[in-house]
């Protein structure tokens, strides 16, 4: 497949794990050699799979991508808390969930169905008087954050082994499935941490026709030396 980044193209990636959206941003900019770039949707370091970049006349469709359905696999930790809601922080209480059954965790999932308000975590990047909120978490610093309205369309529990519970997750732009995380163990009453998340889908686009950060150098290579030959 032959590739004009510069004119303009629309990437899927595989995030790798601990990558910052913005290092798969500036990885794929310096292999490239391409200026103009951007990512539509934001994962955090801890999070793997669907990144979409668009390059050239395809930066104008980023709201236009990143405002459709997402669609997550992962786990939940269940009777464990972390200020971060997931493992970027140290546990921080832990309690008892021998009384909980497989029943007690469908119920309360269905119960996130549907159009809701939910409050993002302190450790994210929405802005809160000016500043990133991660920011003043890191910090030692508290702050409000505003709920937003945002629509959850499906939420399977698809396994369960001991405090480990394996999901599925459809929803809206704007959706923080480390909230969801946090907010499944509130409700069950023994707190709970996102501890693994997989971006598997954006709209149409599905992780199983991303590319690899090994991929994308592999099409450079292929680029400089066909363009060598035909020189």
């Amino acid at each position: 497949m032959a590739y004009d980044f510069a004119a303009g193209e629309i990437l899927l990636i595989n995030k790798p794990l601990d990558w910052t959206s913005f290092d798969v941003v500036k990885k794929v900019r310096n292999t490239l050699r391409v200026k103009k770039i951007g990512h539509a949707g934001t994962l955090d370091p801890l999070a793997t799979g669907m990144l979409i970049l668009c390059t050239g006349k395809y930066t104008k469709r980023i709201d236009e991508i990143q405002a459709q359905e997402k669609e997550y696999t992962g786990t939940i930790t269940i009777g464990q808390t972390t200020p971060s809601y997931d493992l970027e922080t140290e546990v921080s209480e832990a309690r008892d969930i021998s009384h909980l059954t497989p029943d007690d965790l469908y119920k309360a999932a269905e119960t996130f169905v549907g159009t809701i308000e939910q409050i993002p975590p302190i450790y994210s990047a929405v802005w809160v008087d000016g500043q990133r909120a991660y920011d003043l978490a890191r910090g030692g610093k508290t702050a409000e954050i505003k709920p937003r309205t945002i629509t959850i369309k499906a939420f399977e529990i698809t396994g369960i082994e001991g405090a480990v519970v394996s999901f599925k997750v459809v929803c809206t732009k704007g959706t923080y499935i480390r909230s969801l995380a946090h907010d499944f163990g509130q409700k069950l009453g023994c707190g709970a941490h996102l501890s693994s998340l997989v971006r598997t889908r954006i709209g149409e686009y599905k992780l199983e026709d991303a590319l690899t950060i090994e991929d994308i150098q592999a099409i450079r290579k292929a680029q400089l030396e066909s363009d060598a030959s035909n020189s």
